[in-house]
């Protein structure tokens, strides 16, 4: 796989980066549970490190990042549809939960194309964290 293609496959991977902390900001504005809120600002934290490695290696390769532009407007249109949000901890979880597994799902797809080893690397170690990110939900789940 060429660079221009690796940048393309890295730039899907960070524009669902930029998907997901959005979404995360959705999930903590609507709780009032002070423990939930700081799990989530804290994987929300880990999301943009995420995001902030990707980038830096697109740029790395010759390439030019995805931009946040749009992504964010389109997230608000869908969250608007979640207007009556329930707050409660039990569904909030299982939101952020089922969007964390469609992540993952998606990243174990692009890894499955060529990247070279660096950006493989990176995409592996962020897969690590999504997964223990999905251990800590389910454990807040069970409290």
């Amino acid at each position: 796989m060429n660079e221009k293609d690796i940048v393309k496959e890295l730039n899907a991977y960070l524009k669902g980066e930029y998907m997901g902390i959005h979404a995360y900001e959705h999930y903590i504005k609507h709780t009032n549970d002070p423990k939930l809120k700081s799990e989530l600002q804290r994987i929300q934290q880990e999301h943009k490190q995420h995001a902030a490695k990707i980038a830096e290696q697109i740029q790395n390769l010759g390439g030019k990042a995805a931009e946040d532009n749009g992504i964010k407007s389109s997230m608000q249109e869908l969250m608007m549809s979640f207007k009556n949000y329930p707050d409660q901890k039990t569904e909030i979880i299982k939101g952020v939960l089922q969007g964390q597994e469609m992540g993952i799902h998606q990243v174990e797809e692009i890894i499955r194309g060529e990247l070279d080893s660096k950006s493989l690397d990176i995409v592996k170690q962020n897969l690590d964290e999504d997964r223990a990110h999905i251990n800590q939900l389910n454990d807040l789940l069970q409290q």
